[in-house]
């Protein structure tokens, strides 16, 4: 299967959790989860998303940092395949943002559940390991 195939059968399954969630088979009846990452503008937005969605997996990253690169498409990959929102801070754009998440290091990911930050890892993930983390507080 070529990697088109394969994120055209991803994209098919998120609608379908989409249709099932906006038909009210959804587990929050929250907004539809966006399927690709969000990028984030400013503390406020970030804010909205995190009370808007139930669950929201952030990349606090910057553009010269090559593990950040390797996070890429991780990232993109989990916003298409998960029931999470996926969100992205460029630390650089957003200094203030990071330092009151105590964001000290890039790729820095935090996950939060409600409103509320509930898991921080630092450095470069592999997709099993965030996607079942996901699944933990989805």
């Amino acid at each position: 299967m070529s990697d088109t195939d394969e994120l055209e059968r991803i994209r098919e399954q998120k609608r379908e959790r989409l249709e099932r969630t906006a038909d009210g088979g959804g587990d929050d009846g929250g907004d539809p989860v966006p399927d690709e990452p969000i990028h984030v503008e400013g503390a406020s937005h970030l804010d909205d998303l995190t009370d808007r969605y139930g669950v929201v997996l952030v990349d606090f990253y910057a553009d010269w940092c090559g593990p950040c690169q390797m996070l890429e498409p991780i990232v993109e990959s989990l916003a298409a395949e998960t029931d999470a929102a996926v969100a992205k801070v460029d630390v650089d754009a957003n200094q203030a943002l990071a330092s009151q998440y105590g964001v000290r290091g890039v790729p820095t990911i935090l996950l939060f559940d409600d409103g509320e930050a509930v898991e921080q890892m630092v450095g470069v993930q592999q997709e099993a390991q965030l996607a079942g983390l996901i699944e933990q507080y989805a």
